[in-house]
C-alpha cells in the first residue's frame, strides 16, 4: 500500500510518502489509521486528531469506514485554510 501525507501530518511523520504492508487485520480506513498510529510517536502525534483528517483512496475522497486493499494509493490530508 503506497500511503502519501500532506501538510502537518508530513511534517510529523517526517515524510512524504511510503510503502506499508498493513496486518491482515487492517480492512478500514480506521483500521488503517489505528495500526498507524502504533508506528511511533511520529505517528501517534500526526494522527492523534485522525476525525478531522480526509483521506483520498486512489484519488477519490472516502469515509473512514470505507475499505482499503494492499494495492491502494492512500492520502491523508488535514484540514486546511486558506487566506
Amino acid at each position: 500500500m503506497k500511503l502519501l501525507y500532506f501538510a502537518w501530518v508530513r511534517t510529523n511523520i517526517g515524510k512524504a510518502e511510503e510503502e506499508v504492508v498493513a496486518p491482515d487485520h487492517v480492512l478500514t480506513v480506521e483500521n488503517l489509521l489505528d495500526w498507524l498510529a502504533t508506528l511511533g510517536p511520529q505517528y501517534a502525534a500526526a494522527l492523534d486528531r485522525r476525525n478531522v483528517i480526509k483521506v483520498a483512496i486512489n484519488h477519490e475522497y472516502v469515509e473512514h469506514d470505507h475499505p482499503v486493499r494492499p494495492d491502494d494509493e492512500v492520502a491523508l490530508f488535514p484540514p486546511v485554510t486558506g487566506g
